[in-house]
């Protein structure tokens, strides 16, 4: 079966939080709209299950706001969702052992050094440099490996890629935004698909879910879609297009699963724009367990000693999950264990019980709790595999050594036609989250309005 549609002002592709910002946003200059959407549900990384246990929301994808973004908090103040800050205590595991630490501090000793005015280099040589000139005293050490972790965990990066100047840039980014705090929706990020799916509904804003966007044939001013639906073979045409598919599928080559083909071919300039920004790598697992077990570790201190009753994050080394969370201030029996980069690598594609496996080792070896003790206290866990996930083929987006304009040139339009959008293509810094998403579609839709002369 084939169908088409032809009366359409603009087709955005991918409904996640950039391209229904920007769908709405066009509607709004009265453009008429549709987004074509590969997956079954709108959201895009915006991934929110409930737990059936405990009523709470579990996140596969974004879970945190950072800071206090407009993009997210007018909807969060206009639609009254509530939200709290994320409290509690760090802890560290240091040489075995476990401690509360000001991980933080530690950190920003070593980012506050970072400096655009010098030429670029990747954050590791930034690292040997600073080495060399501050010494190796344990504590200098300790707060290198502390800043690489947070670099690697936070921007899920190689730190033998990502350019100082573009994290300099994110580091202002942050203070814009009071970007060192961060809150969660009490419905998690289900809260604001909601707010999404009510505002589509209002604005009749049709979204064609299940629909793989295989083709994209265009000449200036013209734009022809050919998708793949479960009723058969999509057709769409339009002056405009905008997409805002994740980065990894617009790196995927022509003939992997989820990619998209462009004829003519894209052109040198956008191409280059791509391969100047990485699409980082991450894996997580929730775990629910029966107890929150870790409130009495832990099991070796003394009488009136700290335990990790309070705990919010814990932070080590460890070659599998070296980051975990819990859900404070709300008290529930929820681990989040977070493995970047090359953590990541060596999950991604494995079987969900494999990476269930190793994040339970991960907690004996970091919390010196037995293996079949956690084994008993786990009832259920969360994942997703995002690499291996053929619409993202990745976690979020970080920028190369010398391409910190590379997501500006991203931006830029292709004989004015083809219009590009998503949290890679954010120029402020604010690559990798829901609002720099959100940014990236209301830039899109004003450039299009500027050209449609709305």
């Amino acid at each position: 079966m084939e169908s088409a549609r032809n009366n359409l002002d603009v087709i955005v592709i991918g409904a996640g939080a950039a391209g229904i910002t920007a769908a709405l946003n066009l509607h709004d200059a009265g453009l008429s709209v549709a987004i074509v959407e590969a997956r079954e549900r709108i959201g895009g990384r915006i991934f929110t299950l409930r737990d059936s246990k405990f009523e709470s929301p579990v996140e596969l994808g974004a879970e945190f706001v950072h800071g206090r973004p407009p993009q997210l908090w007018q909807l969060i103040n206009e639609w009254k969702v509530p939200v709290h800050e994320v409290d509690g205590d760090n802890w560290c595991s240091e040489d075995g052992q476990l401690k509360p630490c000001d991980f933080f501090s530690d950190v920003n000793v070593i980012l506050e050094k970072l400096d655009d005015k010098q030429p670029d280099q990747s954050f590791l040589k930034f690292l040997e440099t600073h080495a060399s000139k501050s010494g190796n005293s344990r504590r200098e050490q300790r707060a290198r490996e502390w800043a690489t972790g947070y670099v690697t965990g936070f921007n899920a990066a190689d730190p033998a890629i990502v350019g100082v100047h573009w994290l300099v840039k994110e580091q202002r980014a942050e203070e814009k935004i009071d970007g060192d705090r961060a809150f969660r929706a009490e419905r998690g990020y289900a809260a604001l698909i909601e707010i999404f799916q009510k505002q589509l509904a209002e604005a009749g804003i049709t979204v064609q879910k299940n629909t793989i966007v295989q083709d994209i044939e265009w000449q200036p001013g013209h734009v022809d879609i050919t998708a793949r639906s479960p009723n058969g073979t999509t057709k769409l045409s339009a002056p405009r297009a905008v997409i805002t598919v994740p980065l990894g599928v617009l790196k995927a080559r022509p003939d992997e699963n989820g990619a998209i083909q462009f004829t003519p071919e894209l052109t040198h300039e956008k191409r280059a724009a791509i391969d100047g920004v990485m699409m980082g790598e991450v894996i997580r697992v929730t775990l629910r367990f029966r107890q929150r077990f870790w409130e009495d570790l832990p099991r070796l201190r003394s009488k009136d000693s700290k335990t990790m009753d309070g705990m919010s994050f814990l932070f080590s080394g460890d070659d599998w999950f070296p980051t975990w969370w819990t859900t404070m201030p709300a008290r529930l029996p929820f681990l989040v264990g977070w493995a970047p980069f090359h953590c990541a690598r060596r999950l991604s594609g494995k079987a969900e019980t494999f990476v269930v496996d190793q994040s339970i080792r991960t907690l004996h070896r970091l919390l010196g709790v037995s293996v079949q003790e956690l084994e008993g206290q786990l009832e259920h866990a969360y994942f997703h595999d995002w690499q291996s996930d053929p619409f993202s083929r990745g976690a979020y987006s970080y920028g190369k050594v010398g391409e910190v304009h590379a997501p500006e040139a991203l931006t830029q339009p292709v004989e004015n036609t083809l219009f590009f959008a998503g949290e890679a293509t954010d120029v402020d810094g604010n690559n990798g989250t829901v609002h720099g998403a959100m940014a990236s579609g209301e830039r899109v839709a004003n450039q299009i309005q500027v050209l449609a002369g709305r």
